[in-house]
């Protein structure tokens, strides 16, 4: 059962402690949940990378710096949307980690009304994008229960090839083809082909 929320969390990383009280007196204020953070690097330890949620994070601060974050989550493959808190000076900076996959960026000093609509957008990305997270590894946990074998049996059968073409391509018999089809099946728990092929390309759903 999956205690968090639906909505998911915002997670708020400024080393300055009034900003940090001003974000999330704004947005719990809006019914979001939200945890603050007064480091990138206290964040990249403490936060759940299976929790949906988006991050709201200062592009200059004391030690790691939020563009430093930016590069770290990219690193991990984090799904997690990303929005800077800049000064007048830092835009030209925020404009350009917007060309790195940041959704946004707001100006200090800001109010409800421009950062509101900013957490309901990455929130909603977020939940699109891990549902494709938990979808992908859904799908890697199961094809990593195949053999070497039956991978190159598999990759066969999603390019459209017959059993008799399958057992030239890797020579063997008919037969040796049709028990690794059987086991395939079995170990990605597909009950016809076409179920086969939806978890092969990728349109497995993830089990929560």
């Amino acid at each position: 059962m999956n205690l968090i929320p639906k909505r998911g969390t915002v997670y708020v990383v400024d080393d300055d402690e009034a900003v940090r009280d001003s974000v999330q007196w704004l947005l719990e204020g809006q019914d979001f949940r939200v945890r603050c953070f007064e480091s990138a690097e206290s964040f990249l330890a403490r936060y759940d990378p299976r929790e949906v949620g988006c991050v709201l994070v200062d592009i200059r601060m004391s030690g790691m710096s939020g563009l430093d974050l930016q590069d770290r989550l990219a690193e991990r493959g984090s799904p997690l949307p990303l929005a800077f808190v800049t000064g007048h000076g830092d835009v030209p900076m925020a404009v350009d980690t917007m060309k790195k996959g940041a959704m946004d960026f707001i100006q200090k000093p800001f109010n409800e009304e421009s950062l509101v609509p900013l957490v309901e957008r990455m929130l909603e990305q977020a939940r699109t994008a891990f549902a494709e997270h938990q979808q992908a590894a859904s799908r890697d946990a199961l094809l990593s229960k195949l053999t070497g074998r039956e991978a190159q049996v598999l990759e066969r059968i999603v390019a459209g090839r017959l059993n008799k073409q399958i057992a030239d391509d890797l020579g063997i018999s008919i037969k040796t083809v049709e028990a690794h089809r059987a086991n395939i099946m079995e170990k990605l728990g597909a009950n016809t082909v076409a179920d086969l092929l939806k978890i092969a390309l990728g349109q497995v759903t993830a089990k929560a």
